[in-house]
């Protein structure tokens, strides 16, 4: 999901998105509010709180991470858990506590300044009955089932996307300055299998009394449009099930509209939008955040290409990729794939000897310009 503070971001410059350019003379420490957001997991499922500040309007960056804070999670028993910090403004959390308990998040900053959330009672989330997918004539539909209770009616999904990313034009070979030769590649070289990872952009929320015996049936969680890049060969979604309280719903509510009603002057302020996190000091230091406890219930689905087709993927930025119709021999390999812009793709040969290489740009070759070779350690084959 995106940031709290990015979407804080964004109704800032929705309010200065008219016809008539208006630059507002707002202090930059009026708006370095800070954002507290997470849901952490009661059962020991690593889960996240992350801290930052609102970034000012024309700011090249909209996620100012607040760094080097005390984080602890404190039951009414006396019991105390810290988070650890994991990166710039990034707190972990893995415990497995007791949800009979009420608790309070508490956040002492690097400055000083003293949080403190509103007393939370974790929520039991209900399992999800079925994850699956469904083709269709525009695409892929994601979905889950779920049925709530009594304790569990209003739930909040988040997803994390993966899929293997391919370059147009897959080259197994290398060009060696040292040498000034081509080899093949080796494994730690290869550069034509990747794996890109997407959290998922929006909010999604719904209501089980809404429905019948409380059963929300295939609710959408993401659309894949056909030829998407994402099912260009294996994918693979964690769709994460959140229950809330009914109190938090209102601050996602607000949230959501505002994301998706973008230009409206009759979206709430940011400054309405609040959360369940208040200041501890004096100076009452401006806060927007909401923190959550509970079980959060996963399911991975994997979609293969196979399963879709056809697909058709196309990307219009590679249209003019393609492999070169002259070859470059060895005299001009260091002219040619020198500086790296250019690749040897395919092998010239003059009988059963190469004597050279067919030569396609870097870009069209080498898909760790746009993702990671890194494969991720829960990828199935």
């Amino acid at each position: 999901m995106r940031s709290i503070g990015y979407l804080v971001f964004v109704l800032f410059a929705t309010l200065v998105g008219c016809r008539t350019p208006y630059e507002p003379e707002v202090p930059a420490t009026e708006l370095r509010i800070l954002v507290v957001e997470g849901y952490l997991d009661t059962e020991g499922l690593r889960s996240e709180l992350k801290l930052s500040r609102t970034a000012p309007l024309g700011a090249t960056s909209t996620f100012i991470p607040e760094a080097r804070a005390k984080v602890i999670l404190k039951s009414v028993g006396g019991q105390v858990f810290p988070l650890s910090e994991i990166g710039l403004g990034t707190y972990v959390f893995e415990r497995n506590i007791d949800e009979k308990q009420n608790y309070i998040l508490e956040i002492e900053l690097s400055s000083g300044e003293r949080y403190v959330s509103e007393q939370m009672q974790p929520i039991v989330t209900p399992e999800i009955i079925d994850a699956g997918f469904k083709r269709d004539e525009e695409g892929v539909e994601v979905f889950v089932s779920t049925q709530g209770n009594a304790n569990a009616d209003d739930f909040l999904w988040t997803f994390e996307e993966t899929w293997i990313y391919r370059p147009r034009i897959r080259s197994p070979y290398i060009y060696v300055s040292e040498l000034r030769d081509v080899r093949d590649r080796k494994e730690a070289e290869q550069n034509s299998l990747c794996f890109k990872t997407e959290p998922s952009p929006g909010i999604l929320l719904e209501t089980s009394s809404r429905f019948r015996d409380q059963v929300v049936f295939q609710k959408t969680i993401t659309e894949i449009p056909v030829g998407n890049e994402r099912i260009m060969e294996r994918y693979s979604i964690l769709v994460s099930q959140k229950g809330l309280a009914s109190k938090d719903v209102p601050f996602w509510e607000i949230l959501k509209k505002n994301t998706e009603d973008i230009g409206s002057i009759f979206s709430p302020l940011p400054s309405l939008i609040g959360g369940n996190i208040k200041s501890l000091d004096a100076a009452k230091n401006p806060v927007i955040g909401q923190v959550s406890l509970g079980v959060i219930r996963q399911k991975r689905v994997y979609i293969n290409y196979v399963e879709v087709s056809p697909w058709n993927y196309l990307d219009p930025k590679f249209n003019d990729c393609a492999i070169g119709e002259e070859a470059v021999l060895r005299s001009d390999y260091q002219v040619i794939f020198g500086n790296g812009a250019v690749v040897p793709a395919r092998p010239f040969m003059v009988g059963t000897t190469i004597v050279g290489y067919y030569p396609s740009s870097k870009r069209c070759t080498d898909c760790t310009l746009y993702a990671s070779k890194t494969k991720p350690s829960f990828w199935k084959d």
